[in-house]
């Protein structure tokens, strides 16, 4: 089965839509490969790639603008089954000669569509009842393409999908995708299994067994350097690379100061005495709180911080002796975002990563996971055996606690936040949270309140408690915690850690905030 997940891929065109990644996360789900690329991808890539099947995103252009997006029209002319969604579906009509116009009322969120036809696309849908869809777009088709049939309507948008059944060609004007169409993941499961012939080989098992047969025939008898960091991605990147070439993997862990409680203990414990790695702890905790001494800017810090990791890491690396590759966990949304047709989202914060450390250090990149999403990189963690505690980890930032103290970062300050963090995650998980929330952590603020504590009055510091929910962290919205959770949480933090005296609770959502202070 391994040697032919890759065999059946289904390759999907951006066209800018806020949901091409979900479209990505649903066709996997449904157990098939998939890979997002740029519209405008070129034929010769296209044709190279070998889809079983196309997807044509939506998008927020309208195909009769100046500059609207258009992808080769020899796309359609491949003999491969192809699915435009929204802006995808009019991309398709205009190309083969049909007309799209601007609607007489837009259509924004739930709508009822008819079906007319319930073979193939809309199979095992009713023809009896209408369908709940979620609408996305202001045009609509006033005249399909020779060959196609309308399969669908809905009252503002008369030609709500069509198909090309000659040609296989299928377009829906509505987003199958989101999971306001209740019936979306069918019909696209229609479009995979009864269009494109694919089938359910998709799975962790599977990429497990194939990725570590690449990475032995990839590496061979050369020596790979991977810096681990107690977080997921870097965790199950080392176990992956150790599975393949064993005693040939050196790990580094840098401790910069800025990690959570015990994590020092935890990590060395898992991977140098359980798993039997060769793992290196560098101790850089004075150098990096020497350098953050007196910093208050946020970037600064993060500057200050990818700065300093790179140099302790090559340091050490160096005198490791030779090696040929470095090892990152890079996901696929990262690979998404430097391809994105639209180019690079505006820099809100700058990231940690070793992305710095191939060009400075010569070492060839091996990227195992550069192919998985977040969740999907979680159940490759559970496929080997790593503990549960670690695959659910909730998120956390690159450069550790610094981004969670507001102005400076030292000794007492971290000591204060992790004490807070420590009693926080107790409650959370005490109250069955932890794994239904996508984020809690405490954040340190940079300001003193007056309180009264026995007779005494006192003047401390303030613990902000950050809870999120969001399924892929580029929004999320402040979880609602019951009452008396919260209130735990501040008794246990007030009466427990020494210079505070005040907790408040952030009700931001993101945008217009971000989930980190920092």
């Amino acid at each position: 089965m391994t040697s032919r997940i890759y065999d059946e891929k289904i390759l999907i065109l951006d066209f800018g839509s806020q949901y091409t990644q979900l479209i990505a996360r649903r066709v996997r789900e449904a157990q098939v490969y998939c890979e997002i690329h740029p519209f405008n991808l070129n034929i010769e890539e296209i044709k190279k790639f070998m889809p079983a099947g196309i997807i044509l995103s939506g998008g927020p252009a309208s195909i009769y603008d100046e500059d609207a997006p258009m992808a080769a029209k020899e796309v359609l002319d491949l003999r491969v089954p192809v699915l435009g969604i929204c802006y995808g579906m009019q991309y398709i009509t205009h190309a083969l000669g049909g007309e799209v116009a601007r609607a007489e009322d837009r259509e924004y969120g739930s709508a009822v569509i008819r079906i007319e036809d319930d073979q193939d696309l809309f199979q095992g849908l009713s023809r009896d009842k209408g369908e709940m869809v979620w609408m996305s777009h202001g045009d609509r088709i006033i005249r399909m393409p020779e060959g196609f049939q309308c399969l669908a309507g809905s009252k503002n948008s008369p030609v709500a999908a069509v198909a090309d059944r000659s040609r296989k060609i299928y377009g829906v004007q509505f987003h199958p995708e989101v999971v306001h169409t209740p019936n979306g993941m069918k019909i696209l499961k229609n479009f995979l299994f009864n269009i494109c012939g694919c089938k359910p080989l998709w799975t962790m098992s599977s990429f497990v067994e194939r990725t570590v047969a690449d990475l032995r025939r990839r590496i061979g008898k050369e020596r790979v350097i991977c810096g681990i960091s107690g977080g997921v991605d870097s965790s199950v990147t080392a176990v992956l690379l150790h599975r393949a070439v064993g005693p040939q993997l050196s790990c580094i862990f840098v401790d910069n100061a800025l990690l959570r409680r015990g994590e020092v203990q935890e990590v060395m414990e898992l991977f140098g005495r359980h798993y039997q790695m060769d793992v290196h702890l560098v101790d850089a905790s004075e150098h990096f709180l020497e350098k953050l001494k007196g910093v208050t800017d946020p970037e600064e810090k993060r500057t200050i911080i990818g700065r300093e990791f790179i140099y302790v890491f090559e340091k050490k690396a160096r005198e490791l002796g030779k090696a040929k590759f470095l090892a990152q966990g890079t996901l696929y949304p990262d690979v998404i975002e430097s391809v994105s047709f639209k180019g690079p989202s505006a820099t809100i914060k700058s990231h940690h990563n070793v992305g710095g450390l191939p060009e400075a250090m010569n070492l060839e990149l091996v990227e195992p996971l550069r192919e998985l999403f977040k969740d999907e990189v979680r159940q490759v963690g559970v496929e080997l055996d790593l503990p549960r505690e670690l695959v659910m980890r909730q998120p956390f930032p690159g450069p550790g606690l610094a981004v969670r103290i507001l102005g400076e970062v030292t000794r007492e300050r971290l000591e204060i936040l992790r004490s807070a963090d420590v009693l926080l995650l107790e409650e959370i998980r005490k109250a069955d949270l932890y794994d239904k929330v996508w984020q809690s952590f405490a954040v340190l603020l940079p300001v003193k309140t007056v309180g009264v504590m026995g007779d005494e009055r006192t003047y401390e510091h303030v613990i902000a408690v950050r809870i999120v929910d969001s399924l892929d962290a580029m929004t999320a919205d402040w979880t609602r915690i019951p009452y008396e959770v919260l209130a735990r949480i501040s008794n246990r933090i007030i009466n427990n850690v020494r210079g505070v005296n005040r907790v408040v609770y952030d009700i931001s959502s993101k945008p217009p905030s971000t989930i980190e202070w920092e």
